[in-house]
């Protein structure tokens, strides 16, 4: 039985020719003249045995065998040329465009000193990061990577798996001195509690504690509704009322006496976070270099 090998440059010359419909596109696109354009894919034809594309004077298009190769060979090509990319990329040091997108508030606490510091340890790195509470397509809008919290239902994705996010819950001492201080989740009935609206539900988020040794969600209520956590680490800082906050927002904030924490003996809440990325971004050195500072970061 004979084997044929085809000449996969010729395929590429006629994978573009097939997308642009044009020779004279085709070959200023790939850097050819448009005779040896022509010449590459006919040697394919002669190869094969069969017609691949119908030329006119006007145009070209695709024979039923020529579209058989196009839909077969379009997408190894894509994947060849990937390849390809990561191979060079590991060869690399961090350079070039890292886009990224965080929760605003976790972004601009953590991730921002973490960015800050790689773009001064590799000169030639540029990172895009898009800081908002918004659900982003990682694909469709060209992330490299996102933060995102919870589980990650998308098994098309790698998720890997950061800190877990905690929260505390905590007032000034001016709003303390005016309102007293509470002792028991009960007692949050009697004070102005801070609220944030889930832009994707609509809802008011709850407060967790634990409650006979189980977390469970609590219903609070408040004259301060936010959309954004940053807003509400302002609005407890400003003595308007008490907040339950990511523990990275307000640890500085504690350290230095401008916040108390609260109810400490119930305190429980948590939630997973992990950095989302594509697996043909795996071997990235300039998503990997962002991983491995995250990874180091504390919050």
């Amino acid at each position: 039985m004979m084997t044929l090998i085809m000449d996969l440059n010729a395929v590429r010359l006629l994978v573009r020719v097939a997308e642009t419909r044009s020779f004279t596109r085709a070959a200023g696109d790939l850097g050819l003249t448009q005779s040896g354009l022509s010449r590459a894919i006919s040697r394919l034809e002669s190869e094969l045995g069969v017609r691949l594309l119908q030329r006119n004077t006007r145009s070209v298009s695709l024979t039923p065998d020529g579209q058989v190769l196009y839909e077969r060979s379009a997408p190894l090509l894509a994947e060849l040329a990937e390849a390809e990319k990561l191979l060079l990329d590991r060869r690399c040091s961090p350079s070039g465009l890292l886009k990224i997108s965080t929760p605003s508030l976790f972004g601009r606490k953590v991730v921002m000193p973490v960015i800050g510091e790689l773009t001064q340890r590799y000169p030639d790195l540029c990172i895009e990061a898009v800081m908002s509470d918004r659900l982003v397509d990682i694909v469709d809008e060209g992330f490299d990577a996102v933060l995102r919290t919870g589980e990650i239902q998308d098994q098309r994705l790698i998720a890997r798996p950061l800190q877990p996010l905690r929260w505390v819950t905590v007032a000034s001492p001016a709003y303390l001195a005016r309102h007293g201080t509470p002792q028991t989740v009960d007692d949050l009935q009697q004070h102005n509690c801070l609220s944030v609206r889930n832009l994707r539900s609509g809802r008011l988020v709850d407060w967790q504690f634990i409650l006979d040794r189980k977390v469970r969600d609590v219903s609070v209520s408040g004259r301060l509704i936010f959309d954004i956590g940053d807003a509400l680490v302002d609005a407890v800082l400003g003595g308007y009322g008490i907040a339950q906050l990511m523990t990275f927002a307000v640890n500085d904030a504690i350290g230095d006496g401008r916040l108390v924490p609260l109810l400490e003996d119930y305190a429980g809440r948590s939630r997973a976070l992990s950095l989302v990325y594509p697996p043909s971004r795996q071997y990235s050195p300039k998503l990997m270099a962002f991983a491995e500072a995250l990874g180091q970061a504390s919050w």
